[in-house]
């Protein structure tokens, strides 16, 4: 029998304007060789975007500079929400009601970017949804599951392939930043709750902050210096960083998923 309730509950739903914009600009960089390579249009699908459909409107015209022919699809499960889409659907965008099963009309997905979703749920039910996003994924797919503040100025992410979680990435707005480890309180669920002594994460945030006040002499040439300075002494120190100085010069750092983990095991970390 066919499927016909969506799989998951209605969020809060609160959004704003430009608020996923340093994912999306991870997306167009380091990730869009996901997108360039698919045979087919790429299906990127904005899960559970909330009130305003307006991340995926600007999720669909970021990812265009990668793909001309990119298909966004907003997926919600209220269906007031999904009827506020569909008066903005345009070639290459449209909005339909689902959850985590991703509706697609049996095509696959290339990326599902779901922010501030899972963090409205037990931490106990991220590895069901994880495996039930990563079923509707191409063999070069892609879960983003990201939380970010309400101005998109602190936002971090698990990025998740078929086989399981791969990297994690943090994103700051680096202007004014006084800790870094402020960005503990944005951590993906399947985070959140594990930044305690003996955790992977924990003990990455801590070498974080102790970097950035080794690292203090560098303010005297603009915070992004300190933070080019942290994010390699960082590297230095053994951290397994899967990006560069150039994404460092936005405030950006991916650590390779393996080294901050939870150590119980109660989050899906691969197949």
């Amino acid at each position: 029998m066919a499927r016909t309730r969506p799989v998951g509950v209605i969020t809060r739903g609160t959004t704003n304007p430009n608020r996923l914009r340093r994912c999306d600009r991870w997306l167009a960089g380091p990730a869009s060789w996901r997108l360039r390579r698919s045979a087919a249009p790429p299906v990127v699908v904005d899960l559970g975007y909330g009130a305003s459909p307006v991340t995926a409107v600007e999720l669909h015209d970021r990812l265009r500079g990668v793909r001309a022919d990119v298909e966004v699809v907003g997926i919600e499960i209220d269906p007031e929400r999904v009827a506020a889409g569909k008066a903005l659907e345009r070639e290459g965008l449209t909005f339909r009601r689902g959850g985590f099963e991703v509706p697609l009309d049996g095509r696959s997905a290339t990326v599902v970017r779901a922010f501030n979703v899972l963090r409205q749920y037990p931490e106990d039910e991220v590895p069901g949804a994880w495996d039930a996003v990563r079923e509707r994924l191409t063999p070069d797919g892609l879960l983003v599951d990201g939380t970010c503040d309400e101005l998109g100025r602190l936002a971090t992410w698990v990025a998740v392939e078929p086989l399981g979680a791969v990297s994690l990435t943090f994103s700051w707005h680096l202007r004014g930043l006084r800790t870094p480890s402020t960005i503990a309180e944005r951590l993906p669920k399947a985070l959140i709750h594990r930044n305690v002594p003996g955790e992977p994460v924990h003990d990455y945030l801590a070498d974080l902050d102790r970097h950035w006040e080794r690292s203090a002499s560098h303010a005297a040439y603009g915070v992004r210096q300190r933070f080019l300075a942290t994010a390699q002494a960082l590297r230095d120190s053994g951290w397994p960083l899967l990006d560069g100085p150039s994404r460092w010069r936005l405030g950006e750092l991916t650590v390779a998923w393996d080294a901050v983990a939870p150590r119980s095991g109660r989050v899906h970390q691969g197949p």
